[in-house]
C-alpha cells in the first residue's frame, strides 16, 4: 500500500477557519476539507503548502506550526496529513481548483461532511478551542 503526504492548512481569520469543498469528480467528491495537498518528491512541507494554497485557492499564507498530524487508511492508500496553522494574509480566496469555500468556527464545522483524515482535525480544533495561535 502506498503512502501519500497531504500537507493542510488551517487558516485562520478572526475567529473562523477557511474550509473547502473538493470538486464533484475529484475522489471524495464534494466532501470538506482543510486546503492544501499532496507533496512533490522531496518538497519541503510548508513550501509545498504554500505553493497547494496558492494553486487551490489563489492566495498566499504564512505557515506555521504543526497543528496535527493524521494517519489515515483509505483502503487503497495511506495517508499521512500534516495540518499546519497558518496565517491570512488578506487575499480572498478564489475557487480555482476546489467547488466552493467558506469560513466557520470550529462548532460551525459539525454541520459539514468532511473527508475521513479531516475529521480528526475537525475535533482536535473544537477541543483546543481559544487556544490555537497562528
Amino acid at each position: 500500500m502506498q503512502t501519500i503526504i497531504v500537507t493542510a492548512a488551517i487558516i485562520h481569520r478572526e475567529e473562523q477557519i477557511l474550509i473547502a469543498q473538493r470538486n464533484k469528480d475529484a475522489d471524495h467528491g464534494s466532501k470538506w476539507e482543510f486546503p492544501g495537498g499532496k507533496l512533490r518528491f522531496s518538497e519541503d512541507p510548508r513550501l509545498g503548502l504554500k505553493r497547494e494554497i496558492k494553486e487551490e485557492l489563489d492566495m498566499d499564507i504564512e505557515v506555521g506550526d504543526i497543528f496535527e498530524v493524521v494517519s489515515h487508511n483509505y483502503g487503497d492508500r495511506h495517508i499521512l496529513l500534516l495540518c499546519y496553522t497558518c496565517h491570512y494574509l488578506g487575499q480572498s480566496p478564489k475557487t480555482k481548483d476546489c467547488q466552493d469555500f467558506c469560513w466557520l468556527t470550529p462548532e460551525e464545522m459539525l454541520g459539514y461532511e468532511f473527508t475521513e483524515a479531516d475529521i480528526p482535525v475537525v475535533e482536535k480544533l473544537r477541543s483546543t478551542r481559544n487556544k490555537v495561535k497562528c
